[in-house]
């Protein structure tokens, strides 16, 4: 089943508040901008009042209009995207560069306004406590000095997203060099194709783009 579908059983009172809640998480599967869990911690924050989204119809209903009018703003943004490219198509121009495309490959928040600083602190909030939680790489995957690297790596963006939570979404000019230093040093560390230090890797760099995005996103109270 399709967005839509979704959308409308969130909407469709005569369902369980259970069954509408899980309407809209399958909503958010299909569209989730800032991956799924950063997506979701979003439009919670952002459903205030009442951020209770499995127990609160209003607050539900709050959240789906947050996510389509976002999506409805993706839509336009990939249409355009898609006329552009066959107009460069005809042109010659075969193959589109890297910085056109990097809004559909890096977290971003679609909207006609700026992103809620609410939602995207919620957001890594989020990400920010899966990091940390999450399984680090075994030694036997990288040399001495890999393993130098990736812990330094790790420990400049633990305190990267949490200047940017202890500040409520800002960072200061050193701490904004910081984060792009770190951004590069785990791009310098991932390799083409299969590796198994990408399993780790891959992880860290969608946190730190959605870090960089928050951080740079012209935002609103």
């Amino acid at each position: 089943m399709g967005f839509r579908t979704y959308a409308r059983r969130v909407r469709d009172e005569r369902l369980p508040l259970a069954r509408r809640h899980s309407a809209l998480r399958c909503a958010v599967g299909h569209y989730s901008p800032l991956g799924f869990h950063a997506t979701w911690a979003y439009l919670a924050a952002t459903a205030r009042p009442s951020p209770d989204l499995r127990r609160d119809p209003a607050a539900q209903l709050r959240a789906l209009e947050t996510l389509e009018e976002s999506r409805t703003v993706q839509l336009d943004e990939l249409a355009a995207f898609a006329a552009r490219r066959h107009a460069e198509k005809a042109a010659g121009r075969r193959t589109p560069q890297p910085t056109d495309t990097a809004h559909l490959r890096t977290p971003h928040w679609p909207g006609e306004t700026a992103p809620s600083r609410l939602g995207l602190v919620a957001a890594v909030a989020n990400r920010h406590s899966a990091f940390r939680h999450s399984a680090y790489p075994d030694e036997t995957l990288s040399s001495d000095t890999q393993a130098r690297q990736l812990a330094d790596l790790h420990a400049r963006l633990d305190a990267c997203a949490s200047a940017y939570l202890t500040n409520l979404g800002r960072l200061n000019g050193p701490a904004q060099d910081e984060l792009t230093d770190t951004i590069h040093g785990i791009n310098h560390l991932t390799r083409p194709g299969y590796a198994p230090l990408n399993t780790y890797l891959l992880g860290w760099l969608r946190f730190a783009n959605l870090l960089a995005y928050a951080t740079a996103a012209h935002l609103r109270p």
